[in-house]
């Protein structure tokens, strides 16, 4: 397994965005879908960004979009904890700490604010979107240059260097 493969990948949103996905038929896959960074498999990313949309669609979902100047990310934060098929199969303690985690996120995420996003990479109607597991509101306003920093730093350094090989 490849060593960035379950770690948040911290990319910018034309880095996200060129992601290539290819479908797994391998039975051995409990993700039918992977998505790749130049050859290298990443289900996880983090990004820093404005919030420039936001739609809340009663208590299933929120969706918004996250602009870090080089493109926007879909978001998806999903609201639906207590009534989710996905979810009753959980400690119901874990699911309430968990929709009320969602919802704190939710009522976070404002137009205008700066945000950082965490979550699983996921594929909707064939486009790219961030499946949301955590929020951070920026205080500091320098944050998304930070991010962008570590962003070029980490690509040259560890996301576009290839693993070594075992012999």
């Amino acid at each position: 397994m490849d060593s960035i493969q379950n770690t948040y990948v911290k990319l910018l949103a034309f880095d996200f965005l060129s992601l290539s996905v290819k479908s797994s038929s391998s039975s051995f896959s409990s993700d039918p879908t992977c998505f790749y960074r130049k050859g290298r498999p990443v289900s996880r990313i983090e990004t820093v960004g404005v919030v420039v949309s936001r739609e809340l669609k009663g208590n299933k979902f929120l969706k918004f979009l996250i602009d870090d100047g080089t493109g926007c990310i879909p978001c998806i934060l999903w609201l639906n904890h207590l009534d989710s098929p996905y979810f009753s199969r959980r400690n119901p303690s874990d699911v309430r700490l968990l929709a009320e985690i969602a919802t704190k996120h939710a009522s976070d995420v404002q137009l205008g604010v700066l945000a950082r996003v965490r979550g699983r990479i996921t594929a909707y109607r064939g486009n790219l979107q961030i499946t949301v597991s955590d929020v951070l509101i920026e205080r500091d306003s320098n944050a998304e240059i930070l991010h962008w920093l570590d962003c070029i730093k980490l690509a040259s350094k560890c996301y576009d260097v290839r693993p070594r090989q075992i012999c």
